[in-house]
């Protein structure tokens, strides 16, 4: 049977052939790569309505930074930033969105403007009631691994795992489907740079969780750190060899800033394995 995620409007998302590109949309004005690039309504619609044409086959929305030291945001002063932009990617695109956030009136409030899918960086543990939201409106979610403080004696593997069967739990406890989970390794969150390597290259471990797996290591600090790339907007080619190893791995959700040029790295990735299911 085809592996893909039923969306809230009937329509679904394919993950068995060549991996989606989601496209992020930071509405802050503090991320660690492009906080305040798109921090207006007008702007972000608009590069979201960019990486679209890119071939984004989703759109991320966020508006609260999740970076290392980041200034906590409530509930309505997110919402504030983001629903007038999923509003507005909602009317100009057919391209599924996802909101990214750990809040469940977030969530709630991003679902009933228009987003289908709920990216939720805490795995439903900073705030169990997303799944809920979820489960009552239809819609995928995406758990991701976190950690309060980086451990480098932990083993990042086992932490993982277990953290995420934790997560997945709370989502099917609440009603989700466990078809409609997806699961993210958490690439630079709470990680030290050799355990962020080690998940990536091993990220077909998480495969014994049952679910597909998203990949984002978009100009993560660690690329920063293997290139010498201080800047987060010159990591491009390091995001796109970490990604397409992802790939190589089972990864079927790709997160990435710059999505044309992943696009065409996954489908020349895609042309050249012949273990791809992709019809090119």
């Amino acid at each position: 049977m085809p592996l893909s995620l039923a969306l809230p409007d009937c329509r679904s998302l394919a993950l068995d052939a060549l991996p989606l590109v989601m496209g992020i949309v930071n509405v802050t004005p503090d991320s660690f790569s492009d906080g305040g690039l798109h921090a207006g309504t007008e702007s972000a619609v608009a590069h979201g309505a960019r990486l679209a044409a890119e071939g984004a086959a989703l759109i991320d929305v966020g508006g609260e930074s999740t970076r290392p030291g980041h200034a906590a945001v409530d509930a309505e002063s997110e919402m504030a930033r983001v629903l007038p932009v999923i509003a507005g990617l909602k009317a100009r695109l057919d391209t599924p969105i996802s909101i990214d956030t750990y809040k469940a009136a977030v969530a709630e409030a991003a679902l009933a403007a228009g987003a289908s899918i709920v990216n939720d960086v805490w795995g439903a543990q900073r705030d169990p009631g997303i799944a809920a939201v979820a489960a009552a409106a239809g819609a995928p979610i995406i758990l991701m691994h976190n950690r309060e403080t980086i451990d480098a004696g932990v083993d990042i593997f086992d932490d993982v795992l277990r953290f995420l069967e934790r997560s997945i739990a709370i989502a099917v406890q609440a009603g989700v489907p466990r078809t409609q989970i997806v699961v993210d390794p958490g690439i630079g969150f709470g990680k030290t740079i050799g355990q962020n390597l080690a998940l990536i290259r091993r990220l077909d471990r998480l495969g014994e969780l049952g679910c597909p797996v998203l990949l984002g290591a978009s100009r993560k600090s660690t690329l920063g750190h293997i290139t010498g790339r201080t800047v987060p907007a010159e990591r491009l080619a390091a995001s796109i060899a970490a990604h397409l190893y992802g790939a190589s791995r089972g990864a079927a959700i790709i997160r990435a800033h710059d999505v044309a040029p992943h696009v065409d790295a996954l489908k020349t990735w895609a042309a050249i394995d012949d273990t791809t299911k992709a019809d090119l």
